[in-house]
């Protein structure tokens, strides 16, 4: 059989083996209900529901953020040369950072910091930070994912010393698309981030903190919308 024969086929039934598309198999039995958690706090907020003296936090880690620095310096924009920064493509690796951070979803605040590694001792000490951030009277509802560290003993024994202060709403498995912060992470991704090239991992550190400055200068609240099931 030709090949123009074969392609032939293949495109008159629509059939595209050389492609792949990816699918979920649901594995949470929860999904629906942890789902439902997870709106449900979202239109508190949208609708003034939530009680008065709770904030809602969106929170969630960004690991393996690259530190890359040029072998080759940057040549600048130059008048009637070039209209754009031209790079060498070579780099090198210097290792790599995560952010850890929650974003206030009732005044777009993001509160983080940036860790080499990202274990409980590091989301402890996030909540730590949360913690001093507001006034000691309010209760704070955390949404965040699945992962260990959330529900690790070392967090837990951190959590059990003011146990009225933090509230844990959990997405459901596969289910990060539901968690606010990662909207954050993807502005983070394309503006600050993109194309960025430093000397050291510090460097990295101190401009990803700076750039979560910017961020908060002038704070981007979160839009909702809902539609009621039948």
């Amino acid at each position: 059989m030709s090949r123009s024969t074969l392609h032939g086929i293949l495109k008159s039934h629509y059939i595209e083996p050389h492609k792949v598309e990816y699918y979920l198999h649901k594995r949470d039995e929860n999904f629906e209900s942890d789902m439902k958690s997870v709106i449900t706090c979202y239109k508190e907020i949208m609708t003034e529901t939530q009680e008065d003296n709770m904030i809602t936090l969106s929170l969630d880690e960004k690991p393996g953020v690259q530190a890359l620095a040029n072998i080759k310096d940057d040549i600048p924009i130059q008048l009637n040369k070039n209209s754009t920064i031209k790079r060498d493509p070579e780099y090198k690796r210097m290792g790599t950072v995560s952010i850890l951070a929650g974003v206030d979803l009732q005044t777009g605040i993001v509160i983080g910091n940036v860790c080499e590694r990202h274990r409980s001792k590091e989301f402890v000490e996030l909540l730590e930070k949360i913690d001093k951030h507001y006034s000691s009277h309010l209760k704070i509802r955390i949404i965040c994912d699945n992962h260990i560290i959330h529900k690790s003993k070392e967090t837990w024994i951190y959590l059990n010393r003011n146990p009225e202060r933090f509230h844990f709403v959990f997405t459901p498995k596969h289910g990060s698309w539901l968690n606010y912060i990662e909207n954050v992470f993807s502005v983070m991704s394309r503006t600050f981030l993109k194309h960025i090239r430093v000397a050291s991992k510090d460097e990295l550190s101190d401009r990803i903190l700076k750039g979560v400055d910017e961020m908060n200068s002038s704070p981007k609240t979160p839009k909702w919308s809902f539609t009621e099931s039948k």
